[in-house]
């Protein structure tokens, strides 16, 4: 069973930086690409951040230069490095997989940015 936790969201000045962790179990994680989603209240959730199984990485320009994603296929688990947030990156991220054809959610960690 696809199981995702994130951890380390919290409240964080402007220009301050956080590193969100995603933990996943119940697939071969190494063969899978890892995404990061951000919603906000109410706005649609966004895509910030994506690591394919293949080493290459994709962040839309909004978090561009400000986010870097990295993985540990050891420990099963994805990590999403942000530095100079801005209260605008307010939102819930969430760690997303798809296996199999079905998309899987963690249960998602709020990130409160006060400028």
């Amino acid at each position: 069973q696809v199981h995702l936790v994130e951890s380390g969201g919290g409240l964080v000045q402007s220009g301050g930086s956080l590193r969100l962790s995603c933990a996943a179990s119940g697939f071969t994680f190494s063969g899978y690409a890892m995404s990061w989603y951000r919603q906000a209240p109410g706005k649609e959730r966004e895509l910030v951040a994506v690591f394919f199984s293949g080493g290459n990485t994709y962040y839309p320009d909004s978090v561009k230069d400000r986010f870097t994603l990295s993985r540990d296929n050891a420990k099963n688990t994805v990590y999403l490095q942000m530095n100079s947030l801005k209260p605008e990156d307010t939102a819930v991220y969430y760690c997303t997989v798809n296996v199999m054809r079905s998309t899987y959610w963690g249960q998602g960690t709020q990130v409160t940015v006060s400028s």
